[in-house]
């Protein structure tokens, strides 16, 4: 019919029949069509048309977008009283479509549509009331127009009317009213009140709660429109459990979608998951850059979230004075968190001067919005008289108020209040419960309160051990009065033994500690490149910076950059210095570290008992490292006397808590079965872990797997590599491997000349095996002339850092006059040292000297015992030796079947007999 008329050259037909084509009524829809008939009946001054027209321009339908051209049409069927064009005018002036922005403008146009009866112009010129668009605000006026609006059926106003009954606004609240215009209107398919009816559901409002229907609904607007509110609703249902299974990584990606859609307070929550690592890897940095957009946009908790960045030091420089500005802008905004944050600054004085009337003040205005930090916040004013007369019934009423918000502080608080009998009659078991509950959760006075009560038997048996070990956790979280307790529990032997040093220790540290600034954070990022590039220098002065204002893991770090050369020239005095001044202000890692000071001479001299002692002081604190090195004392007898199995516990407990090294060396342990029975094949795996988390020690562990088939099948090739990869992130043993590989053909082509090059590297960084090895290269002229000299002089090298071999090279030298003169006193004495030290060929020897009393006194008595020692070793010149002994009866009696068994052992062998 239309098309017909519209053949026939009616123009209200020619309209229609685009509007036909536009929203596909009777036929395909087809844009370009509309537009065209648009276009034609326009230029025939339908002005429905004309206004179509400009809907088509402004949004490209059918045509390019062009909102100038748009602005231009609209303005000519406005002109013309075609009130949705008045009311599309009035738009583009609202939002600077085609024009410049006059809010004053689109008021009046809005007006004047409805005026003509538009209900978009109704609910629009509503909405200008409520928001103070090119008018005063007048709420009352909002509420009238919406209501207005709604009964003639306009869904956006059905949905603002719910909202004006939901908050009160120019009307009395009405939530069961706001309930059911919401609904009436999500069920015409309104988005924002779909997004409202699944609030009403969450929060019970106007409807009892029902959480899987929220979740359903914020889910529905989601998959259908993809509302930006909607979106981050559904983030906050995965984020929190609500309606649906707790997944902080969908809420986290959900979070993400809808800030990148400028959905404000998507933004701050985009910025609380890398702040505290929800559903994403945590990045402090990103958190305060999140923070600091959603404030710019007007967010007030992201104004409020910055403050706290700024206050402690998160992904920025802490500045309080910053702090303080940002809680006062969020706070005037009326942000609660900022307000009771801003009553914080008040009465500590954080960025600020004290002010604690205005500080109670602050937070008796947060608390009655419901801040729950702020409710136990103004307990304690009333507790301690700040800002307000003391009141202790107050202040446990606002304790115990807190405390059903589930306020942890404010719990330990209440259980003070039954302790003591504050505002509420004494109840010391009560108390203990509520300690215990805290303490359960983290907060450090309640953790010292249930510490006092197992050392006084409040509420609970007495048990000092327990009250020892919470007095240790609540002072190692940093509570003043939990390290004074702690150094009265050493003084008096309360739950640990007396220790009189530590007792004075630690009330030294609890009378000198005091708040420190986050400097040492920031030089951990430069030292790291965590967030910035890496800077040593900047590092290394931060640390000192930080060091001075006596914060004890700057002071070791210090220490550390001192001793490694980190962004200044190394000082091992200087590093020993800050490790001790650390360790005695009980920083564990510093205390480990001065442990390895004493053990190696660093910075100080020699003590291998007291470095055993502080391994002992710093595992104990859990230190991982100091663990693997109090092993490393056990197994080898540093400081301490041997003990093998413990040394196995100790790598295995490292190595379970993630330390590279223990890895390694609990590896080593099942090589070699020290402390527990040898198992090749978890000895192989346990050096690849370390190996793939990469230690070089146990790459260069490896790859001797490889070469050897230990735990696995032999790969020379596999194994030169990896001597290869360990050699070149500098292990001093893999390039004495690597060179050895060149020199035997292992896994590579031979290559004496690399090879002597590469012992050389490794000898003159001081690795024995190589000083032994090059020394050898000498000896023999593999990849160098042959010097007897120099080779004298490596083999002397050797002897005196205790290899071995070197020691028995080096007597030999003496013994035949190689690079040396001759001088057999000298090999008795090397003879014996290497005897001493288990070398089995040094003992047949020293037994030769001993026969022959070369370099000593002759002794047959001891050369057959040594003989006796080394054939029982399998050494086959002992064995030929013995028989003599037998034989002839030198250093035992004459024995000639025991000779004659030696002989037929000797025969089954196949023996070559050399002196």
């Amino acid at each position: 019919m239309y098309k017909k008329a519209a053949g026939e050259g009616q123009i209200k037909a020619i309209n229609d029949l685009g509007k036909c084509y536009y929203c596909g009524i009777g036929t395909e829809k087809d844009e370009i069509k509309a537009f065209k008939l648009y276009e034609k009946a326009a230029e025939k001054g339908q002005i429905s048309a004309i206004n179509n027209l400009g809907y088509c321009y402004e949004n490209g339908i059918g045509t390019d977008k062009d909102e100038i051209k748009a602005f231009e049409l609209y303005k000519e069927a406005a002109e013309k009283e075609d009130i949705y064009a008045i009311y599309n005018l009035a738009n583009c002036y609202e939002n600077g479509i085609g024009t410049e922005k006059n809010k004053i403008k689109a008021f009046e146009l809005c007006k004047a549509a409805a005026e003509k009866g538009d209900i978009d112009a109704i609910n629009k010129l509503g909405e200008c009331y409520y928001y103070g668009i090119g008018t005063e605000k007048d709420k009352i006026e909002a509420f009238e127009l919406y209501k207005k609006a709604a009964e003639k059926g306009q869904i956006k106003a059905t949905s603002n009317l719910g909202y004006c009954y939901q908050n009160g606004i120019g009307t009395e609240k009405n939530e069961i009213k706001a309930f059911e215009l919401y609904k009436e209107a999500a069920e015409r398919g309104d988005i924002d009140a779909i997004c409202n009816l699944a609030n009403c559901y969450e929060n019970r409002i106007g409807t009892e709660k029902n959480k899987i229907r929220a979740f359903e609904l914020y889910k529905e607007v989601v998959s259908k429109e993809g509302d930006i509110d909607a979106i981050y609703n559904l983030a906050n249902c995965y984020k929190n459990g609500i309606g649906t299974e707790k997944d902080e990584i969908k809420a986290f990606k959900l979070y993400e979608e809808a800030a990148e859609k400028g959905q404000i307070k998507a933004i701050n929550n985009l910025g609380y998951c890398y702040q505290n690592g929800i559903g994403t890897e945590k990045n402090k940095i990103r958190a305060f850059e999140l923070y600091k957009k959603a404030a710019r946009k007007g967010q007030m908790s992201a104004i409020n979230n910055p403050g706290y960045c700024y206050e402690n030091g998160i992904g920025i420089q802490k500045d309080k004075i910053i702090a303080f500005k940002l809680y006062n802008e969020a706070a005037k905004k009326g942000d609660i968190d900022a307000i009771n944050n801003l009553g914080e600054c008040y009465s500590y004085g954080i960025g600020t001067e004290n002010d604690e009337i205005r500080a109670f003040k602050l937070f008796e205005r947060a608390a009655k919005k419901g801040q729950i930090k702020a409710i136990n916040n103004l307990g304690e004013c009333y507790y301690y008289g700040m800002g307000i007369e003391k009141d202790e019934i107050k202040a446990f009423e606002l304790y115990g108020k807190a405390v059903e918000k589930g306020q942890i502080k404010a719990i330990s608080n209440l259980g003070y209040c039954y302790q003591y009998g504050i505002g509420t009659k004494k109840d010391k078991i009560k108390a203990f419960r509520l300690y215990k509950e805290a303490a359960e959760k983290g907060d450090i006075d309640a953790i010292y309160n249930l510490a006092d009560c197992y050392e006084n038997g409040i509420g609970a048996e007495k048990d000092e051990i327990k009250a020892f070990g919470l007095y240790k956790e609540a002072a190692e979280k940093g509570d003043n009065d939990a390290i004074n307790n702690l150094g009265y529990c050493y003084q008096n032997g309360i739950g640990t033994k007396k220790n009189i040093v530590k007792a004075f220790k630690l009330y030294n540290e609890a009378a000198e500690k005091e708040d420190i600034d986050v400097i040492y954070n920031i030089a951990d990022c430069y030292e790291n490149g965590i967030g910035t590039q890496k800077d040593k220098i900047k590092a290394f002065e931060l640390y000192k910076e930080a060091a001075e204002k006596e914060d004890i893991d700057a002071i070791n770090n210090l220490g550390e950059c001192y001793y490694y050369g980190i962004g200044t020239e190394n000082n091992e005095i200087r590093a020993f210095e800050l490790y001790e001044k650390a360790a005695e202000k009980g920083q564990i890692r510093a205390i480990n570290n001065l442990g390895y000071c004493y053990q190696n001479g660093i910075g100080t001299e020699k003590d291998k008992i007291k470095a055993f002692e502080l391994y002992k002081e710093a595992a104990e604190k859990g230190d991982i490292a100091a663990i693997n090195n109090l092993a490393n004392c056990y197994e080898n007898g540093i400081g301490t006397e041997k003990d093998k199995i413990r040394a196995f516990k100790l790598y295995k407990e490292a190595a379970e808590k993630g330390d590279i090294a223990a890895i390694n060396n609990l590896a080593n342990c099942y090589e070699n079965g020290i402390g527990t029975e040898k198992d090749k094949i978890r000895a192989f795996k346990l050096y690849k872990e370390a190996a793939e988390k990469g230690d070089i020690a146990a790459i260069n562990n490896l790859a001797n797997c490889y070469e050897n088939g230990i735990g696995t099948e032999k790969d020379k090739i596999r194994a030169f590599k990896l001597y290869k990869e360990a050699a070149e992130k500098g292990d001093i043993a893999a390039i004495n491997n690597l060179a050895n590989c060149y020199e035997n053909g292992i896994g590579t082509e031979k290559d004496k000349i690399r090879a002597f090059k590469l012992y050389k590297e490794a000898a003159d960084k001081g690795d024995i095996n190589a000083i032994y090895n090059i020394a050898n290269c000498y000896e023999n002229g593999v990849g160098t002339e042959k010097s007897e000299i120099k080779a004298f002089g490596l083999y002397k090298k050797a002897e005196i850092e205790g290899d071995i071999i070197s020691i028995n090279k080096l007597a030999s030298y003496y013994k035949n006059g190689i690079g040396t003169e001759k001088d057999e006193y000298k090999a008795f004495e090397l003879y014996k040292k290497a005897s001493d030290k288990g070398d089995i060929d040094s003992i047949y020897h020293l037994g030769y000297y001993y026969q022959h009393g070369i370099g000593t006194e002759k002794n047959e008595i001891k050369a057959f015992r040594l003989y006796e020692e080394a054939a029982g070793e399998g050494h086959i010149n002992s064995m030929h030796k013995l028989i003599y002994c037998y034989s002839n009866g030198i250093g035992t009696e004459k024995n000639e079947i025991k000779a004659q068994e030696l002989y037929n052992e000797l025969n089954v062998i196949g023996y070559i007999f050399y002196e």
